[in-house]
């Protein structure tokens, strides 16, 4: 009877220490598993700021470049104008002069 109280006993010992291991190994679990959440979401908050840098760097460059297009055009407008004016001063004064 002693030996069977002594099995008891060391099923029961061992029970209880199998269910404190599971105990252990699902609080580690649960650690891993809100760490590599965590990571995830650092990863994918840093991959969004990247991502508005970009967005916001690439508006930017568009409006210099729009920029850069509108005072190309009023440059080659006003050339255009500029000789166009000279055309027509050289077409008055060569009115003007009396021939030869």
């Amino acid at each position: 009877m002693r030996n069977q109280e002594e099995q008891s006993l060391k099923e029961a010992r061992r029970v209880e220490k199998r269910a404190a291991e599971e105990a252990e190994q699902l609080t580690k679990d649960q650690v891993r598993k809100k760490a590599y959440l965590a990571r995830e979401q650092a990863v994918e908050e840093a991959r969004q700021e990247r991502e508005a840098k970009r967005t916001e760097k690439r508006a930017v460059e568009e409006i210099e470049q729009s920029a850069r297009d509108q005072a190309r055009k009023d440059a080659y407008l006003a050339r255009e104008q500029a000789i166009a004016k000279a055309q027509e001063a050289r077409k008055l004064k060569a009115k003007k002069q009396p021939p030869k």
